[in-house]
Protein backbone atom coordinates (compact mmCIF):
# COMPACT_ATOMS: atom_id res chain seq x y z
CA UNK A 1 0.00 0.00 0.00
CA UNK A 2 1.15 3.71 -0.69
CA UNK A 3 3.04 5.15 1.83
CA UNK A 4 0.04 8.47 1.56
CA UNK A 5 2.57 10.94 3.89
CA UNK A 6 5.74 10.01 2.06
CA UNK A 7 8.99 9.45 3.93
CA UNK A 8 10.23 10.45 7.01
CA UNK A 9 12.08 13.95 6.57
CA UNK A 10 14.26 13.11 9.58
CA UNK A 11 15.30 9.75 8.53
CA UNK A 12 18.55 9.55 7.17
CA UNK A 13 21.77 11.59 7.52
CA UNK A 14 19.95 14.60 7.65
CA UNK A 15 22.39 16.96 9.65
CA UNK A 16 24.93 15.97 6.86
CA UNK A 17 26.90 18.86 5.34
CA UNK A 18 25.87 19.87 1.84
CA UNK A 19 29.77 19.58 1.11
CA UNK A 20 29.83 16.76 3.02
CA UNK A 21 31.57 15.98 6.01
CA UNK A 22 35.12 16.77 7.34
CA UNK A 23 37.63 13.90 7.15
CA UNK A 24 41.30 13.78 8.29
CA UNK A 25 44.18 14.20 5.17
CA UNK A 26 47.91 13.90 5.57
CA UNK A 27 49.00 17.48 5.15
CA UNK A 28 51.69 16.62 2.46
CA UNK A 29 53.70 19.10 0.54
CA UNK A 30 52.07 19.92 -2.72
CA UNK A 31 48.36 20.14 -2.03
CA UNK A 32 46.45 22.69 -3.21
CA UNK A 33 44.34 23.37 -0.02
CA UNK A 34 41.83 26.01 0.63
CA UNK A 35 40.94 27.93 4.03
CA UNK A 36 37.43 27.53 4.17
CA UNK A 37 36.96 30.65 6.57
CA UNK A 38 39.32 33.34 4.66
CA UNK A 39 39.31 31.48 1.18
CA UNK A 40 42.78 31.58 0.71
CA UNK A 41 44.19 28.60 -1.51
CA UNK A 42 47.58 27.70 -2.44
CA UNK A 43 49.99 25.42 -2.41
CA UNK A 44 50.80 24.06 0.81
CA UNK A 45 54.65 24.60 0.45
CA UNK A 46 55.69 24.67 4.21
CA UNK A 47 54.93 22.44 7.45
CA UNK A 48 56.31 23.09 11.00
CA UNK A 49 55.87 23.26 14.58
CA UNK A 50 52.08 22.39 13.78
CA UNK A 51 51.60 24.98 11.34
CA UNK A 52 50.86 24.74 7.30
CA UNK A 53 52.20 27.16 5.04
CA UNK A 54 49.76 27.80 1.50
CA UNK A 55 51.63 29.92 -1.24
CA UNK A 56 49.19 31.63 -3.66
CA UNK A 57 49.61 31.69 -7.69
CA UNK A 58 51.00 35.31 -7.28
CA UNK A 59 53.61 34.03 -4.89
CA UNK A 60 51.79 35.18 -1.31
CA UNK A 61 52.38 33.19 2.05
CA UNK A 62 49.46 32.89 4.72
CA UNK A 63 50.21 30.35 7.83
CA UNK A 64 47.49 28.38 9.45
CA UNK A 65 47.81 26.06 12.32
CA UNK A 66 47.34 22.74 10.95
CA UNK A 67 43.91 20.80 11.96
CA UNK A 68 39.94 21.42 10.00
CA UNK A 69 38.97 24.34 8.49
CA UNK A 70 40.32 23.36 5.25
CA UNK A 71 38.86 22.69 1.42
CA UNK A 72 40.42 19.82 -0.55
CA UNK A 73 38.81 20.02 -3.70
CA UNK A 74 35.75 21.32 -2.03
CA UNK A 75 35.55 19.23 0.39
CA UNK A 76 36.07 19.75 4.23
CA UNK A 77 39.14 17.99 5.55
CA UNK A 78 41.23 18.04 8.73
CA UNK A 79 45.30 18.57 7.98
CA UNK A 80 47.25 15.92 10.20
CA UNK A 81 50.55 15.53 10.37
CA UNK A 82 51.41 12.93 7.35
CA UNK A 83 53.22 9.71 8.98
CA UNK A 84 56.93 10.08 8.79
CA UNK A 85 58.76 7.84 6.04
CA UNK A 86 60.83 4.98 7.50
CA UNK A 87 64.54 5.82 6.53
CA UNK A 88 66.09 2.36 5.45
CA UNK A 89 69.88 2.03 6.75
CA UNK A 90 72.34 2.64 4.66
CA UNK A 91 74.74 0.34 6.37
CA UNK A 92 74.34 -2.89 8.10
CA UNK A 93 75.52 -3.76 12.13
CA UNK A 94 78.77 -4.55 10.37
CA UNK A 95 79.38 -1.43 8.91
CA UNK A 96 79.17 -2.71 5.21
CA UNK A 97 76.59 -1.10 2.76
CA UNK A 98 73.27 -2.16 2.62
CA UNK A 99 72.20 -4.73 0.10
CA UNK A 100 68.07 -3.88 0.48
CA UNK A 101 65.76 -6.24 -1.48
CA UNK A 102 68.08 -8.68 -1.70
CA UNK A 103 66.50 -12.39 -1.19
CA UNK A 104 68.82 -14.16 1.00
CA UNK A 105 71.29 -16.85 -1.08
CA UNK A 106 70.99 -20.30 -0.98
CA UNK A 107 74.09 -21.40 1.49
CA UNK A 108 77.06 -22.24 0.02
CA UNK A 109 79.32 -25.53 0.51
CA UNK A 110 81.15 -23.69 2.66
CA UNK A 111 80.82 -23.16 6.38
CA UNK A 112 81.93 -20.89 9.91
CA UNK A 113 81.53 -22.93 12.80
CA UNK A 114 81.87 -21.09 15.89
CA UNK A 115 82.28 -23.04 19.34
CA UNK A 116 78.54 -22.51 21.28
CA UNK A 117 75.08 -20.92 20.76
CA UNK A 118 76.35 -17.59 22.13
CA UNK A 119 78.77 -17.09 20.04
CA UNK A 120 76.44 -17.88 16.89
CA UNK A 121 73.77 -15.31 18.81
CA UNK A 122 76.24 -12.67 18.32
CA UNK A 123 77.98 -13.66 14.64
CA UNK A 124 74.47 -13.23 13.58
CA UNK A 125 73.44 -9.82 15.17
CA UNK A 126 76.27 -7.93 14.20
CA UNK A 127 76.86 -9.44 10.58
CA UNK A 128 73.57 -11.59 9.74
CA UNK A 129 72.56 -9.32 6.60
CA UNK A 130 75.60 -9.62 5.28
CA UNK A 131 75.79 -13.61 5.79
CA UNK A 132 72.87 -14.00 4.01
CA UNK A 133 73.49 -12.10 1.16
CA UNK A 134 77.08 -13.74 0.78
CA UNK A 135 75.39 -17.48 1.39
CA UNK A 136 76.95 -18.26 4.16
CA UNK A 137 75.54 -20.41 7.22
CA UNK A 138 77.28 -20.14 10.56
CA UNK A 139 76.98 -23.66 12.79
CA UNK A 140 77.41 -23.85 15.94
CA UNK A 141 79.42 -27.36 17.86
CA UNK A 142 78.88 -27.33 21.27
CA UNK A 143 82.95 -27.53 22.29
CA UNK A 144 85.75 -28.00 19.87
CA UNK A 145 87.08 -31.25 22.05
CA UNK A 146 86.64 -33.53 18.60
CA UNK A 147 87.49 -31.07 16.19
CA UNK A 148 89.87 -33.03 14.53
CA UNK A 149 86.96 -35.85 14.01
CA UNK A 150 84.34 -32.93 12.75
CA UNK A 151 87.10 -31.29 10.27
CA UNK A 152 87.24 -34.60 8.96
CA UNK A 153 84.19 -35.81 8.66
CA UNK A 154 83.33 -32.40 6.87
CA UNK A 155 85.71 -33.00 4.29
CA UNK A 156 87.11 -29.46 3.03
CA UNK A 157 87.92 -28.82 -0.40
CA UNK A 158 88.48 -25.58 -2.82
CA UNK A 159 85.03 -25.54 -3.20
CA UNK A 160 83.89 -26.57 0.40
CA UNK A 161 86.06 -23.64 2.75
CA UNK A 162 86.02 -24.47 6.34
CA UNK A 163 86.41 -21.35 9.29
CA UNK A 164 86.14 -22.09 12.25
CA UNK A 165 86.46 -19.08 15.31
CA UNK A 166 87.63 -20.94 18.55
CA UNK A 167 87.39 -18.84 22.13
CA UNK A 168 90.43 -18.33 24.42
CA UNK A 169 93.17 -18.92 21.55
CA UNK A 170 96.40 -18.17 23.57
CA UNK A 171 99.30 -19.87 23.60
CA UNK A 172 99.20 -22.95 25.88
CA UNK A 173 95.69 -22.66 26.39
CA UNK A 174 94.05 -26.22 25.74
CA UNK A 175 91.82 -24.44 22.87
CA UNK A 176 95.16 -23.94 21.21
CA UNK A 177 96.65 -27.19 21.66
CA UNK A 178 93.31 -28.67 19.96
CA UNK A 179 93.33 -25.91 17.14
CA UNK A 180 96.99 -27.10 16.10
CA UNK A 181 95.52 -30.70 15.21
CA UNK A 182 94.09 -29.10 12.16
CA UNK A 183 96.10 -25.44 11.43
CA UNK A 184 97.74 -25.91 8.07
CA UNK A 185 95.27 -28.25 6.54
CA UNK A 186 94.10 -26.85 3.13
CA UNK A 187 91.07 -25.32 2.87
CA UNK A 188 90.66 -24.60 6.73
CA UNK A 189 90.88 -21.54 8.74
CA UNK A 190 91.34 -21.83 12.24
CA UNK A 191 91.40 -18.19 13.76
CA UNK A 192 90.54 -17.50 17.36
CA UNK A 193 90.32 -14.73 19.96
CA UNK A 194 91.77 -14.30 23.45
CA UNK A 195 88.67 -13.97 25.62
CA UNK A 196 87.27 -16.54 27.94
CA UNK A 197 84.23 -17.01 26.42
CA UNK A 198 82.49 -14.86 23.75
CA UNK A 199 80.58 -12.63 26.41
CA UNK A 200 84.17 -10.38 26.65
CA UNK A 201 84.38 -9.40 23.24
CA UNK A 202 81.25 -7.34 23.96
CA UNK A 203 83.33 -3.81 25.16
CA UNK A 204 82.57 -4.01 29.04
CA UNK A 205 81.44 0.00 29.42
CA UNK A 206 78.46 -1.65 27.24
CA UNK A 207 77.78 -2.63 30.59
CA UNK A 208 78.57 0.00 32.71
CA UNK A 209 82.36 -1.18 33.76
CA UNK A 210 85.08 -0.48 33.36
CA UNK A 211 86.45 -3.94 32.67
CA UNK A 212 85.38 -7.28 32.84
CA UNK A 213 85.81 -9.14 36.25
CA UNK A 214 88.42 -11.47 36.89
CA UNK A 215 87.26 -15.01 37.69
CA UNK A 216 89.07 -16.73 39.86
CA UNK A 217 90.19 -20.80 38.64
CA UNK A 218 87.41 -23.41 40.01
CA UNK A 219 85.05 -21.25 39.21
CA UNK A 220 82.92 -21.50 36.33
CA UNK A 221 83.46 -18.74 34.26
CA UNK A 222 79.75 -17.36 33.04
CA UNK A 223 78.48 -18.04 36.59
CA UNK A 224 81.27 -16.42 38.67
CA UNK A 225 80.06 -13.58 35.98
CA UNK A 226 77.03 -13.80 36.90
CA UNK A 227 77.18 -13.33 40.78
CA UNK A 228 79.88 -10.70 40.25
CA UNK A 229 77.10 -8.12 38.46
CA UNK A 230 74.51 -9.35 41.34
CA UNK A 231 72.46 -11.40 38.47
CA UNK A 232 71.37 -14.84 39.23
CA UNK A 233 73.09 -17.62 38.37
CA UNK A 234 71.53 -20.74 39.95
CA UNK A 235 70.38 -22.59 36.69
CA UNK A 236 71.54 -22.64 32.64
CA UNK A 237 67.84 -20.22 32.71
CA UNK A 238 69.85 -17.90 34.65
CA UNK A 239 72.88 -17.81 32.99
CA UNK A 240 70.58 -17.66 29.33
CA UNK A 241 69.00 -14.52 30.69
CA UNK A 242 72.25 -13.01 31.29
CA UNK A 243 73.44 -13.49 27.84
CA UNK A 244 70.20 -12.28 26.91
CA UNK A 245 70.74 -9.01 28.76
CA UNK A 246 74.21 -8.36 27.68
CA UNK A 247 73.73 -9.71 23.66
CA UNK A 248 71.29 -6.64 24.33
CA UNK A 249 73.53 -4.12 24.54
CA UNK A 250 75.18 -4.74 21.01
CA UNK A 251 73.40 -3.06 18.29
CA UNK A 252 76.51 -2.85 15.68
CA UNK A 253 80.08 -3.51 15.48
CA UNK A 254 81.01 -0.54 17.20
CA UNK A 255 80.04 -2.76 20.74
CA UNK A 256 82.26 -5.34 19.97
CA UNK A 257 86.23 -5.56 20.36
CA UNK A 258 88.30 -5.18 17.88
CA UNK A 259 90.16 -8.55 18.22
CA UNK A 260 86.98 -10.31 17.45
CA UNK A 261 85.66 -8.25 14.94
CA UNK A 262 88.74 -8.97 13.03
CA UNK A 263 88.65 -13.23 13.39
CA UNK A 264 85.45 -12.84 12.25
CA UNK A 265 85.84 -10.35 8.98
CA UNK A 266 88.84 -12.69 8.20
CA UNK A 267 86.66 -15.86 7.98
CA UNK A 268 83.50 -14.13 5.89
CA UNK A 269 86.57 -13.40 3.48
CA UNK A 270 88.03 -16.99 4.09
CA UNK A 271 84.94 -19.13 2.92
CA UNK A 272 83.38 -16.28 0.28
CA UNK A 273 86.63 -16.61 -1.84
CA UNK A 274 85.72 -17.21 -5.94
Amino acid sequence: MADRYGPDVLSGDWRKPKNGRTTDHAADLGLIIEDAETGFCGELVMLENGIVVLEDRHLKRRSFPLGPGFLLEGKPVRLVTPPRAQRRPTRTASGSTAVHDARARVALPSRIWVEGRHDAELVEKVWGDDLRVEGVAVEYLGGIDDLAGAVKEFGPTADRRLGVLVDHLVPGSKESRIADTVSGRANVLVVGHPYVDVWQSVKPDRLGIESWPVIPRGTEWKHGICAAFGWPHADQADIARAWKTILGRVSSYADLEPSFLGRVEELIDFVTVP
